[in-house]
């Protein structure tokens, strides 16, 4: 099989954490450069992952390595332009949630990577933990879903993305969001939400109740202003319901007439490193399959302008509007 020559923009956490790791152990891909605007961590990145060419200017490594894809990991506010400009140069491209500040944003790139026939890619991760998938599976043998629950906490009620740049469920709870989608199986078919503020001036917390056209009934439940970090799903089939933590030290209890079975994370994975019980090292081998097959990856830009229709949906049929 050809290798596939992916070129990177940003050298951040999520980008040395997670992103770079799960490309360099897939054995079909070249990194063919790296640009960051800040030198100590260009040179950092570079070294750890030994990527020989390095840039300051995206659009000058483009021209010099002329990648089949590039990994587009930058702060929302700073991400379309590029992203239009990879794809007009017609590179596949991924990017991490959430996929533009607005959903015009994301259907301009949904647009511009159908009209320059490239697949395109947002790091909704939460869709390729092996546990989640594995989980989904057995409970789909029992039948389709007909309800299903999508839970994120965290405490930090002032929650301020990027300066203000953009909203808590548009930047960060849209993984629950994304990951409801998923588990509903169906078009969004209607909506009801509860917004509210708790502890602070800004909305920080977001629930609703989701119909979809499968005939499941979906719930998101987030709030940033209790106890902690919480990232819980539920599932419930005919004969069976799953309850999951995919974190790290959590596990999935599935329930039948039967009895209870319990998964963890790592078993799932069969691997204890994060960036592949939490998806990461998933997606980019979906993403990197999907060029090699040429076929359009699950979360391409396409598929995120549903979810970021959804996110629009819970903003404007609030229960007390």
């Amino acid at each position: 099989m050809e290798k596939v020559n992916i070129a990177l923009i940003g050298a951040g956490g999520m980008a040395n954490g997670v992103h770079y790791p799960s490309l360099r152990e897939c054995e079909d891909v070249n990194l063919v450069g790296l640009c960051d605007m800040v030198p100590s961590k260009l040179q950092a990145t570079a070294e750890r992952f030994e990527i020989e060419e390095t840039f300051t200017d995206y659009k000058q490594m483009l021209e010099k390595t002329s990648p089949d894809a590039v990994y587009i990991l930058m702060p929302p506010q700073h991400l379309f332009p590029l992203a239009i400009h990879c794809l007009s140069q017609q590179h596949h491209v991924f990017i991490e949630k959430p996929p533009g500040v607005t959903l015009h944003q994301t259907k301009e790139m949904a647009r511009a990577a159908e009209k320059n026939n490239c697949k395109s890619m947002v790091g909704f991760n939460r869709r390729f933990i092996p546990l989640l998938r594995k989980v989904k599976t057995i409970v789909e043998k029992q039948g389709p879903i007909i309800q299903c629950m999508s839970t994120f906490h965290k405490n930090t009620p002032d929650a301020h993305y990027y300066d203000g740049v953009i909203d808590v469920l548009t930047c960060d709870a849209i993984h629950a969001v994304d990951a409801l989608r998923w588990l509903g199986g169906g078009e969004v078919k209607a909506v009801a939400s509860d917004i509210n503020s708790f502890y602070s001036e800004r909305e920080n917390s977001f629930n609703a109740l989701v119909k979809f056209t499968s005939g499941a009934s979906g719930y998101l439940c987030t709030n940033w202003s209790v106890g902690g970090r919480i990232h819980t799903f539920e599932m419930h089939a005919r004969e069976i319901s799953a309850y999951i933590n995919p974190d790290a030290g959590g596990r999935a209890i599935l329930h039948t007439p039967k009895g209870t079975t319990e998964i963890t994370p790592e078993e799932a994975a069969g691997s204890d490193a994060s960036h592949r019980a939490y998806g990461f090292y998933g997606e980019s081998r979906h993403f990197v399959d999907c060029i090699q097959q040429n076929q359009q990856p699950l979360t391409c830009f396409a598929d995120a302008v549903k979810t970021m229709e959804l996110v629009t949906a819970i903003y404007q049929n609030r229960i007390d509007a």
